[in-house]
């Protein structure tokens, strides 16, 4: 199985991305986030890539594993600001408990598996050509992949910043990444980022400057990264 994906890695990785996103905007126009059918779905989803990840024995170079220079990384503390910022209008609860347990499962395997696939999969079969296209390349791929919220009903401007601020926290999970050879921190900020916005309070935060505060955590803390950590990736 793993000389076959090596030989063609290229066409696997284009597969898996194309068949996350149409099971993922499939399963959200029939059930949404909070419908338990969506939880099973992911869960197996997730199953299944992590599964794959193993019989490739490739765990740890997809960066399942404990991170590298974590002090220099400051802990990854900054990473909480991004979750912080899902309650700026602070906390509502409008949902059942079944429905946020759900909705908690889906983001929790949503983040895992965009992780996997645009930091995983993706960035580690182009750093093999240039380190720095892969990077670029894995931000902007998983940034634009927002685009597909606008078949899911979401307005035009809103899904546009959202394209933007995604685009530079994907760069910064990149630099994470690359520098630490782990994703776990990636898997754990994607995910309770993800989960936590069905319990985040109403706000009239412009969208705009939500959209300003995330790049430039996004983008200042990922060349702190790579000002403090120069070993070669």
């Amino acid at each position: 199985m793993k000389k076959l994906f090596e030989k063609h890695e290229t066409i696997a990785c284009i597969g898996l991305i194309i068949i996350y996103v149409a099971v993922s905007s499939v399963g959200l126009n029939l059930w949404g986030t909070t419908d338990y059918r969506l939880a099973i779905v992911n869960t197996i989803f997730s199953v299944l890539v992590l599964a794959f990840v193993i019989g490739l024995k490739r765990v740890s170079f997809y960066g399942l594993r404990k991170p590298e220079h974590a002090g220099k990384c400051l802990y990854f503390i900054p990473l909480a600001l991004f979750i912080a910022l899902q309650f700026r209008g602070g906390i509502t609860i409008e949902n059942t408990p079944a429905e946020i347990i759900c909705h908690v499962i889906v983001m929790l395997n949503v983040g895992f598996l965009e992780e996997m696939i645009f930091r995983g999969f993706l960035f580690r079969m182009m750093e093999k050509t240039n380190v720095k296209s892969a990077i670029i390349v894995s931000a902007l791929t998983f940034g634009m992949g927002h685009i597909v919220n606008l078949l899911n009903g979401e307005d035009l401007i809103p899904t546009l910043m959202q394209v933007l601020y995604a685009t530079a926290i994907g760069y910064l999970l990149v630099i994470i990444f690359c520098k630490t050879k782990s994703l776990v921190p990636c898997i754990i900020m994607h995910g309770v980022f993800n989960a936590s916005s069905i319990v985040g309070g109403a706000n009239d935060w412009s969208i705009y400057l939500v959209t300003a505060i995330y790049v430039i955590i996004g983008f200042g803390y990922a060349f702190y990264i790579q000002r403090c950590i120069h070993h070669k990736s």
